[in-house]
């Protein structure tokens, strides 16, 4: 902030909480603006005739609330409200591969589902969770976790990750997360005023000595992908999720959160990553990948503890989620012709991606992760803005990795390829072109 700037906007006070209070107030009547510089320490408590501890100790009161941040040299500047990236808009003037959707053909008819629902208008104060879907959680859950456990619903898997998260931490801790990494639980890492620590992924999912370097960094929190990983499509192998079991079962203390949002189509079986030593856990698996996106709906299993948690976040009455959405969803996944329309997705996504990748494969072009659901991610080691660009010159829509790469990851480069919907001409044709401009790019 300039001297005159600092005229217009006179900090003031004699104890940290006092100059925190003063700059908090600048800042909501507009007067102190994102990006903005405070005074360094040094300076302000010259001016306010304070020791340049106090001062410090409001500065960090002000990181500590999310109103300020620092930024190394450049002193401490009021904060701007992160970007979060969300999927593409699809394209129609392009063939759309970026928007990461799912083959349309391959959902249920919702419409009919909700003709057969004998629906009884919800008041205020009804149940948070629907029985019929408390009892399909049950059912399902029971099998594959073996520790007490409550069951909860969400809006979807991120409101659940970001509800999650927040219930347990606090501004400042460390969350682990896959390295590439799903793009929205980065976003709500930096929302929520967490740091994330990139743990690499490879061809068998977390790499576990690198997590148990994050966990004695002091991480508080960790989301891994048992299936389907986004975006490489990786799954843990029986054998890493017993590493990970491994390694976690030393820090009983943190919370661990398992996203299986791809459970129903996908072709690998669960492997639970989480021990029988962890005190809070959660295991989150949503609908939109395989009942459709616009059913934001996601049943939680997790401990009664966390379960109370999530609760006061969800009351009857208040927050919950719709039971009319509850109730479909639970007709989907209950009716006669789900487990079919599930095998054929399941089936169709692998001979899609497969095609894909083999196509590249004949071009020299390396997709080192073995593949599950819908998604391809071909590294890009010498930058993804410039294939990106040429793909869409050539009428290809294909989604930058830029997004999924936290700050301090050390993950290639890449583009994520969505082939839900490609059909094996488009898929030679499109491996031709992306192996000619990665060719060109590399020299």
């Amino acid at each position: 902030m300039t001297d005159q700037a600092a005229e217009r906007a006179p900090i003031s006070g004699t104890t940290a909480g006092e100059i925190s209070e003063s700059v908090r107030n600048l800042v909501g009547t507009g007067r102190l603006r994102p990006g903005d510089a405070v005074p360094p320490i040094r300076e302000l408590a010259t001016e306010l005739g304070v020791h340049r501890n106090t001062v410090a100790a409001a500065y960090r009161m002000l990181v500590a609330a999310g109103v300020a941040e620092t930024r190394g040299r450049r002193g401490t500047v009021v904060a701007s409200l992160p970007r979060l990236d969300g999927e593409a808009a699809a394209n129609t003037e392009l063939v759309d591969l970026s928007s990461g959707n799912p083959d349309p053909s391959l959902l249920p008819d919702i419409a009919a589902a909700l003709a057969k629902l004998d629906y009884h208008p919800q008041m205020y104060g009804s149940l948070a969770v629907e029985p019929r879907l408390a009892a399909w959680a049950r059912t399902t859950f029971t099998p594959e976790v073996d520790a007490p456990f409550e069951v909860s619903v969400t809006h979807g898997a991120v409101d659940a990750v970001e509800r999650l998260l927040v219930a347990h931490l606090t501004r400042g801790d460390l969350v682990a997360l896959e390295d590439p990494c799903f793009y929205a639980s980065s976003g709500t890492v930096r929302l929520n005023g967490f740091r994330a620590a990139p743990v690499p992924v490879d061809a068998e999912g977390l790499d576990p000595r690198a997590l148990k370097s994050t966990l004695d960094a002091g991480v508080r929190a960790v989301v891994i992908t048992p299936r389907v990983h986004s975006p490489t499509g990786v799954s843990l192998t029986a054998e890493r999720a017993r590493e990970i079991r491994s390694v976690l079962a030393h820090y009983p203390h943190v919370l661990v959160i398992e996203d299986d949002h791809f459970s129903a189509i996908s072709r690998h079986p669960y492997h639970r990553a989480t021990p029988d030593t962890a005190r809070r856990w959660a295991l989150v698996r949503s609908v939109a990948k395989f009942l459709g996106p616009d059913l934001r709906v996601a049943v939680v299993a997790s401990d009664p503890d966390t379960s109370e948690r999530l609760g006061t976040r969800l009351r009857p009455g208040a927050t919950w989620v719709s039971r009319l959405l509850q109730q479909l969803v639970v007709e989907l996944l209950e009716s006669d012709a789900a487990a079919g329309q599930f095998a054929r997705a399941r089936l169709a996504y692998a001979e899609r991606v497969d095609t894909l990748r083999a196509e590249l494969a004949a071009e020299g072009v390396e997709t080192p992760f073995p593949t599950d659901g819908f998604n391809v991610w071909v590294p890009t080691p010498h930058g993804s803005a410039a294939p990106v660009a040429a793909l869409r010159e050539a009428g290809w829509s294909v989604r930058d990795g830029g997004p999924f790469l936290t700050p301090a990851s050390t993950a290639s480069p890449g583009i994520r390829i969505t082939a839900a919907k490609l059909t094996q001409p488009q898929a030679r044709e499109l491996a031709q072109r992306l192996g000619a401009v990665l060719r060109s790019t590399s020299g």
